[in-house]
């Protein structure tokens, strides 16, 4: 069984995400101390330079979705080509240097280079790399496996920002960076001694014609027959555009809920801290709802996204419309479940479904979306903070998300039309 023979592939996977998890929110989560170490006085939050350090963080988390708009298109065809496991390395060196130039620098534009490599690292080559790799390792239910590296990302996201609000209260803020750059070393260890199925099978066909076709190419083609009509180039379009609605959403929530709390709910920075975890927690719980929807009853994957898609909508509405204290919490462990709890993952499997192709491949187009959308809310954000300030910069963003959760669910709407039509049945 494949499952057992590839599980340290999927451990190593699975602990580099765990470690991603704290890359992705180590900017927003301690961003006055970052600010301080780079020269900018955090001592006014009505300051000009209080407002430039804000933006100065902003502009490094766009950096890092730079990093991966940059090199995820091209990090799926180079995984196709020189297999899994050096991607998987390559990634984990990045990590270490990332980490390394965060606790050492004093210089905002080297720490934003920081955030790019971090970016390039994560899509580049992880995205490329790992999530073919537990799709391939446990090909039984590759949508559960898929939604596991959720569960991961989710798990570190719930607890981090508790961790590092109490390191920065007992004086010890640097231990924030130096928990994932441990980790870093970790998941390099267990990437360089993990077995991975397409590395092994790619030898293996080698071995037998010389060339390096294997049963990749059979699964492929397997896919194309069952297909009644070909799909609209628009269906495919929209399958891969659902990494840029998911992503600027997620991406949005993640970042920004903290700041929103403080803003419109009168949070202190511990409470705020704690509406991150709230939101990750509610990814925490949907990734093993939905692991079970789809790996024991067989949802379809767009069964799940139209559910995610509508269901954020009408959180995010009313975050916007209700600021009472309980129900933003209520709904922000909604905005949790539905849009951060493997919708993006599942999102990947419907572009293979409308468009069967090599998995790096098609991951990379697919995150290619995904970055796109990781640059652009931040740079947004940053934007809008110095114009209009911190408070009503992410009023402003979480309206934008709303207007992205609708185009999200009229695009699943098509896509579900479109499935009957190519493979003469519903997937509701």
């Amino acid at each position: 069984m494949k499952a057992k023979k590839y599980a340290l592939s999927m451990i190593a996977v699975y602990m580099a995400y765990l470690t991603h998890g704290i890359q992705a929110l180590i900017f927003s989560q301690n961003k006055i101390n970052f600010a301080t170490q780079w020269g900018f006085d955090m001592t006014n939050p009505e300051s000009a330079t209080y407002a430039a350090g804000v933006a100065a963080v902003s502009t490094a988390i766009a950096w890092t979705g730079f990093g991966k708009f940059c090199s995820v298109w091209i990090g799926g065809e180079i995984s196709d080509r020189v297999g899994r496991k050096k991607l998987m390395i390559g990634g984990a060196i990045l990590y270490v240097i990332c980490f390394i130039t965060m606790l050492k620098t004093g210089n905002a534009t080297l720490a934003a280079f920081a955030g790019f490599l971090a970016g390039v690292a994560t899509s580049g080559f992880w995205d490329a790399s790992g999530y073919p790799a537990v799709q391939e390792a446990y090909p039984a239910a590759p949508g559960a496996a898929l939604i596991g590296i959720k569960f991961f990302v989710s798990l570190s996201g719930m607890i981090y920002p508790l961790l590092a609000v109490r390191n920065t209260d007992a004086g010890m803020w640097k231990m924030n960076i130096y928990i994932p750059l441990v980790m870093s070393f970790v998941v390099l260890a267990l990437a360089i001694i993990a077995p991975y199925v397409y590395d092994d099978e790619k030898k293996a066909a080698k071995a037998a014609d010389g060339k390096g076709s294997n049963e990749i190419e059979a699964e492929i083609q397997a896919a194309k027959d069952r297909m009644l009509v070909k799909p609209s180039a628009f269906a495919k379009f929209c399958a891969y555009f659902y990494a840029f609605l998911c992503m600027a959403i997620m991406y949005g929530a993640q970042q920004y809920t903290k700041a929103f709390g403080q803003a419109y709910s009168g949070l202190t920075e511990v409470q705020a801290a704690g509406m991150t975890t709230i939101y990750t927690l509610g990814s925490l719980c949907a990734v093993i709802f939905w692991a079970f929807m789809m790996a024991k009853l067989k949802w379809n994957p767009l069964k799940v996204i139209i559910v995610d898609s509508v269901m954020t909508a009408i959180a995010l509405a009313i975050v916007l419309l209700i600021h009472n204290v309980m129900i933003v919490y209520i709904a922000i462990l909604a905005i949790g479940f539905f849009s951060a709890g493997g919708a993006l993952q599942t999102g990947l499997g419907v572009v293979q479904m409308f468009n069967p192709g090599p998995k790096g491949r098609n991951t990379g187009i697919y995150y290619t979306f995904m970055g796109a959308a990781s640059y652009l809310i931040p740079v947004v954000a940053a934007k809008l903070t110095v114009i209009s300030g911190e408070g009503a910069a992410v009023y402003t963003l979480m309206g934008m998300m709303l207007v992205l959760a609708i185009l999200a669910t009229l695009s699943t709407l098509y896509l579900i039309s479109q499935h009957k039509k190519v493979f003469g049945e519903s997937p509701l």
